[in-house]
């Protein structure tokens, strides 16, 4: 049993095929990923600094924005936010 030529081809073909949707369906995936562990970092961080500034009256509140900015800057966000926090307050 030999195998014809249009037969190898094809079956690189579709590991070729395989590749493509493998690449297309993995990166969006781990940029939800992604995303999903910063606004969980956010959201603690968030959490951390509102329990430690509420003797000060300083809140920040929980929504998309501030956990992302939160979650994406790390400290240096949870400043700006605090600094927004004062300047409103």
């Amino acid at each position: 049993m030999e195998l014809e030529w249009t037969t190898i081809l094809l079956c690189f073909i579709g590991l070729f095929g395989l590749y493509l949707v493998g690449v297309f369906v993995v990166k969006p995936l781990r940029f939800i990923f992604k995303l999903a562990m910063y606004l969980v970092l956010g959201g603690v961080l968030i959490t951390l600094v509102n329990i430690i500034s509420a003797n000060f009256g300083l809140h920040i509140a929980l929504n998309p924005f501030t956990l992302v900015t939160a979650g994406v800057l790390q400290v240096p966000g949870l400043i700006l936010l605090l600094l927004m926090a004062y300047m409103l307050v």
